[in-house]
């Protein structure tokens, strides 16, 4: 019986010691930090790879440095020019400094969602519904800067803000399409009339060469007949020349020339 006690005297410490051993090691991923609170003040970020953590002296919160996607819900947004959208958008984000992240704000994961959601309705509300729509990439720009200079002291890094959908109603919907068919004929409209100015110009600058060329009428002349023989008609009129009949004009008139 002695020699029980004695064994269990021995085995009972060494199996504590082993348990708090065991649970004073802790491992950490390439991409996990330990920040270590020394009884209940911070000390130091460890990791990765193995560290230990005293028992009931020191306690151990992990901080992953991944980037994180966090999907914004559907906001209800009023735009500057008074049109309600619903709006949704994602952020890509990622803890830079482990020791802020924990320190500065009690849930920087639910603080950065609440964050993003007011951000995107403040934001939105002050551009018109064709930015929305048109302006995609200069709105995610805005986004994603004032969000990382407002989570910089939480120690957040926002890599990117996306705009995922701008959804409207249907009788916005329909707005919107007559408004784009109305471009669309306004802007057929003055290619036509643009058409039409440099034809007319063209024109302008040929009627000028015919008129200072003599030489150069009688050769339209000679296209305008050659043209009307190519085609299949049973009827040709000829074009009369305006300058042969000034010629027998001025044979018929007396004295205006012939033999002697």
């Amino acid at each position: 019986m002695p020699f029980i006690l004695n064994n269990a005297l021995i085995i009972i410490p060494v199996v504590l010691i082993a348990l708090l051993l065991f649970s004073a090691i802790r491992v950490m991923r390439e991409y996990e930090r330990a920040v270590i609170f020394q009884l209940g003040r911070f000390w130091k970020v460890k990791g990765p790879g193995l560290i230990l953590v005293i028992p009931i002296i020191q306690q151990a919160v992990k901080v992953d440095l991944r980037i994180r996607v966090h999907d914004i819900p559907s906001q209800d947004i009023i735009s500057r020019d008074n049109v309600l959208v619903k709006v949704n958008a994602v952020v890509y984000y990622r803890v830079m400094d482990a020791r802020n992240a924990i320190i500065q704000v009690e849930d920087y994961v639910g603080a950065t969602s609440q964050l993003a959601q007011t951000t995107l309705r403040s934001v939105l509300g002050q551009h018109e519904l064709d930015e929305m729509l048109a302006a995609r990439d200069k709105l995610n720009a805005d986004l994603q800067r004032i969000l990382d200079e407002q989570t910089e002291s939480w120690g957040i890094k926002v890599a990117n803000v996306e705009l995922k959908h701008v959804d409207l109603d249907e009788s916005m919907v329909r707005v919107i399409a007559r408004q784009a068919e109305a471009e669309r004929v306004r802007r057929a409209k003055i290619i036509e009339a643009e058409g039409e100015q440099q034809a007319a110009q063209k024109i302008l600058e040929a009627a000028t060469i015919l008129s200072t060329r003599p030489e150069a009428m009688q050769l339209r002349y000679l296209g305008t007949l050659l043209s009307i023989a190519n085609e299949r008609s049973s009827t040709i009129v000829f074009p009369f020349p305006t300058d042969l009949g000034q010629m027998l004009g001025s044979r018929a008139r007396p004295g205006g020339g012939g033999g002697s």
